[in-house]
């Protein structure tokens, strides 16, 4: 993994409502002032409670929707306010794929149109038959094969659809890919295959990934590096190591306790949420998790605490005053759930990269079989 920075963000805020010619509507404050950047090949994910701002700030750095404030750099390019010609231009290189693999693809277009829609767009100069070859590819390259080109959505099931989707971001030759909850329409046998699949195309094309998700588990299965949110803010980064072993946001540390777990006898829980998370139509001052926080003070309530480097040398920040009070609890990663089946695979997953082993065949080869999943 390189450390050159693909993906910069720089003060992203985002606001929604406002505006009305006879009333006006409460202003969400959805995305404040969100800085981040994410290396190129590495996997970043995004993690919070639903309502936290995640896909918002996801859809921001994508481009699909344009900041309120801040900015947004794309590979040395200024993308936050890119439109028309240069927008279409910019889909090249940044894809996206959808929560839920039905309602993203048209259930009246043929697979092979819906793979084939973006090479008519971005790879105009490809005659019908090398488009129709490159399909193939792509199928073959997500497991499935030639002859899905000629279903139609319907006939496939979750798992499938999604890496039908997942061909349809990889057809223009992206450098970035950000997914929105890519498997949490999907069991969780599937998602491994899945997050297993995403993980070897990264490796294979030199993909950059942005994941969001709720899944604790996947995340530190997948992900490189993670960014944790609350209501519209980042609060705390880091490797997943450093995040999920050591997490020094009380917020974070609470996220992770919350996950329902085995423990031995006697073994106390962390400190866990507190209330509901406040309204983005009226954040609470200063520090947004100080309504929650067990160890909130005075200066919480007043000021907003900058995202400061944690540890000397290390990749960590984190968005408190009063972090170095807090300890962080022993064994934070036990509290992440973990499934037999899931498990196996991803265990397999990573013995294979650390031996050297290749996963995913090469887009050329056939697959032994069609996934039945």
């Amino acid at each position: 993994m390189s450390g050159d920075v693909i993906l910069r963000a720089t003060g992203v805020t985002k606001r929604f409502g406002g505006d009305g010619f006879l009333t006006r509507s409460p202003v969400v404050q959805a995305v404040d002032d969100v800085s981040l950047e994410v290396r190129r090949g590495e996997t970043f994910a995004i993690v919070g409670e639903s309502g936290c701002g995640k896909s918002t700030l996801a859809r921001l750095l994508m481009r699909l929707l344009e900041p309120t404030a801040g900015q947004v750099i794309f590979d040395g390019e200024d993308i936050s306010h890119a439109a028309g010609p240069e927008l279409t231009r910019l889909r090249r290189d940044m894809q996206f794929i959808f929560q839920d693999p039905f309602s993203s693809l048209n259930p009246r277009m043929t697979v092979g149109k819906l793979i084939g829609e973006p090479l008519e767009v971005h790879r105009p100069e490809l005659s019908t038959g090398e488009r129709r070859a490159k399909v193939g590819d792509l199928l073959r390259t997500v497991g499935l094969s030639d002859e899905h080109a000629n279903r139609y959505p319907h006939e496939f099931s979750g798992g499938q659809r999604q890496r039908i989707g997942i061909a349809r971001a990889l057809a223009s030759g992206p450098k970035l890919v950000i997914g929105d909850e890519p498997v949490s329409a999907l069991d969780v046998s599937i998602q491994a295959q899945v997050i297993n699949l995403l993980g070897d195309l990264s490796r294979d094309l030199g993909l950059t990934l942005v994941i969001i998700a709720h899944d604790l588990g996947v995340i530190r299965h997948m992900s490189d590096r993670v960014a944790v949110m609350y209501l519209g803010r980042i609060v705390e980064t880091g490797t997943a190591a450093e995040v999920f072993d050591r997490p020094r946001h009380p917020y974070t540390q609470a996220l992770l306790a919350s996950i329902p777990a085995p423990r031995p006898e006697g073994e106390e829980r962390a400190a866990h949420l507190l209330g509901e998370m406040p309204s983005p139509t009226a954040p609470p001052p200063g520090c947004r998790f100080h309504t929650r926080c067990p160890f909130a003070r005075p200066e919480c309530r007043t000021a907003i605490p900058e995202l400061a480097s944690a540890d000397p040398g290390e990749d960590h920040r984190v968005a408190c005053y009063y972090w170095r009070d807090i300890a962080s609890p022993d064994g934070a990663a036990r509290a992440v759930p973990r499934s037999e089946p899931a498990e196996a695979r991803f265990a397999l997953y990573r013995a294979a990269i650390e031996g050297g082993q290749v996963v995913h065949k090469p887009a050329g080869s056939a697959p032994a079989a069609p996934p039945a999943t």
